[in-house]
């Protein structure tokens, strides 16, 4: 692999159920580096070797902050560090410093095969990818480890707003302007809006100061016939995806027990997780 990608998120709190599960999937990219800073408690039992654990409380995270952009930030509770997320690199540069490409992810996420979808010819080609066609995702989006893309978020207008507010803006993705987006409207539409990294990237990308690469590449909701089987989300038995958001299904299922071993296959149904049979799930 040419380019060397680390995946970055932040989580306050000791890991929720779904970890586990999270963590058999980054054992099956053994080529990406994840990189988890937390305050919380994390089992050791089980950690795969690109899996990297390190432990920063809120306020060790406020004062780094402060010094290196030079102003205090807000963070209240612990969804408000989804703002600061396009900043990790800029605040977190000597765990990242390593990697061609850097991102920010999640840990309610079930992975499939990262480098079937983060290929050579795209990582060659864009300066920042998202893993959906009409915003940049929170929960999965890679940006060229340079200068320029590092500070990228400094090209807001609104960045310091967003950072010293308590209040969530959605400043990673596109300000909540999810419905409209995925209507087809545009992000430059709605001028009164936060200046979001979806429109700091649309306005750099028109101006030709680089290249975004936008694709849908994953499955979200609770839509069933989700396989994950060795390292891989197959959808209807059709169609590969790079990943499973589990934001709704964590919410809405019933929560499983937690194995010692997870086994290789799983299947997500809208409402849990089954493991210990095969079953088939007829294509639509």
């Amino acid at each position: 692999m040419k380019h060397k990608i680390g995946i970055i998120t932040y989580y306050l709190g000791d890991m929720p159920w779904y970890f586990s599960y999270f963590m058999h999937s980054c054992k099956y990219n053994p080529t990406i580096d994840f990189i988890i800073i937390t305050d919380g408690v994390v089992e050791r039992n089980d950690i795969p070797p690109n899996v990297f654990i390190y432990k920063k409380s809120i306020d060790r995270f406020k004062n780094i902050a402060a010094k290196k952009l030079g102003f205090e930030v807000s963070v209240m509770h612990p969804y408000k560090l989804c703002d600061l997320k396009p900043a990790y690199d800029f605040l977190f540069s000597e765990m990242l410093k390593s990697y061609d490409f850097w991102g920010h992810g999640d840990i309610d996420i079930m992975y499939g095969n990262i480098r079937d979808f983060m290929t050579d010819e795209i990582l060659d080609n864009y300066d920042v990818i998202s893993s959906r066609h009409d915003y940049v995702a929170g929960t999965f989006s890679l940006y060229k480890n340079t200068d320029q893309m590092n500070k990228l978020f400094m090209q807001s207008k609104d960045y310091k707003k967003v950072f010293t507010n308590p209040e969530h803006f959605c400043f990673d993705e596109c300000s909540n302007l999810f419905n409209e987006l995925d209507n087809g409207a545009s992000i430059f539409d709605f001028p009164e809006s936060i200046q979001s990294m979806t429109y700091v990237v649309k306005k750099a990308e028109v101006e030709g100061k680089l290249k975004a690469y936008f694709d849908f590449i994953i499955v979200e909701g609770v839509p069933g016939k989700i396989k994950w089987e060795k390292g891989r989300i197959i959808y209807k038995n059709k169609f590969e995806a790079m990943y499973y958001n589990l934001i709704r299904f964590k919410k809405e299922c019933v929560r499983p027990k937690i194995l010692r071993t997870i086994e290789d296959t799983i299947y997500f149904t809208p409402k849990r997780i089954i493991t210990k049979k095969k079953i088939e799930i007829p294509s639509l």
